[in-house]
């Protein structure tokens, strides 16, 4: 069990106007109206600092404050491998199965968790999937995290991932371009998905091994939109093998109760580069992928 957690958020425009209890019911999905409604009453809940009633109206920017009793998190690999580090950067393989972050239920089975207790106030300056394993690369210094972020935001990292998808593709080398964007979800509200009216995003793809229903891919993305490699797979007619999620076209599997942080596929970060924040010049680091997704010559 972890030890809970307290929340604080400013209200917006999406609670103004909206009694408390609607509110974190309709907001926060994991508890209940019932167990809301008995946080409330207990004092668990503070707005503006001071306990409140169920039914009172929210306003524009007043400070909500709730405690999250602790709770049982579901069991993750809670292991990581150092790939490299130095005074500003730390880079490490993450296992399939672990959040890069919190959220889901997810607080302190994390890798953001467990790599801090090794590395206090490391930040990741990006995150990978759940279900998808491989490099994340962590900030140490405020040089480091300015450095990295302005790198990604000018789309001067290189990014190369390995993935087993469904079928044969046509060509050996191809270009997905499909624009990536929240379309309705009927248990989350939105999720990403392929949509006309979503962001430009780009993967270059390239065959590795053909096999009689699944082939080997190597994913080079130019823009890192949520989901990105798993969408745009599933856009061109190949799904990665075993995603519960995404269907042919880049849309949802119709019926499938699945979750974005479902697991099931194979998808590994398998070699990142950019500038380095002390130098400037060309770093690059490499995760070896899992069995899986080898190819001859690698196993």
């Amino acid at each position: 069990m972890n030890r809970g957690f307290t929340y604080t958020e400013i209200i917006g425009g999406r609670g103004e106007g909206r009694a408390l209890l609607a509110y974190l019911a309709e907001r926060y999905g994991h508890t209940s109206e019932a167990g809301w409604r008995e946080r409330i009453e207990g004092g668990l809940v503070l707005l503006e600092g001071r306990r409140c009633d169920p039914a009172q109206v929210l306003q524009r920017r007043q400070i909500l404050v709730w405690r999250r009793p602790p709770w049982n998190e579901p069991h993750v690999p809670l292991v990581y491998a150092v790939l490299y580090e130095d005074e500003d950067l730390l880079a490490v393989a993450k296992p399939s199965g672990l959040p890069t972050l919190p959220g889901g239920g997810f607080l302190e089975h994390t890798l953001l968790a467990v790599v801090r207790r090794r590395y206090p106030g490391a930040s990741p300056v990006h995150r990978l999937g759940r279900g998808t394993s491989g490099i994340v690369l962590f900030a140490r210094t405020p040089r480091g995290r300015s450095a990295l972020s302005l790198a990604w935001r000018e789309h001067r990292v290189t990014k190369v991932y390995r993935a087993l998808v469904e079928g044969r593709p046509a060509h050996p080398d191809f270009t997905v371009e499909a624009p990536i964007g929240l379309v309705p979800h009927p248990a989350l509200g939105s999720v990403y998905a392929a949509t006309e009216g979503g962001k430009a995003s780009k993967s270059q793809v390239r065959v590795l091994r053909y096999g009689a229903d699944r082939s080997l891919v190597e994913v080079l993305i130019d823009t890192g939109r949520p989901h990105q490699i798993r969408i745009h797979m599933a856009a061109c007619g190949h799904p990665l093998a075993g995603d519960p999620l995404y269907a042919a076209g880049g849309g949802f599997r119709p019926g499938s109760p699945a979750l974005p942080g479902d697991t099931g596929y194979l998808l590994h970060a398998m070699r990142l580069a950019l500038p380095h924040p002390a130098t400037g010049l060309e770093f690059r680091v490499e995760c070896r992928p899992p069995a899986g997704l080898r190819t001859e010559a690698e196993r």
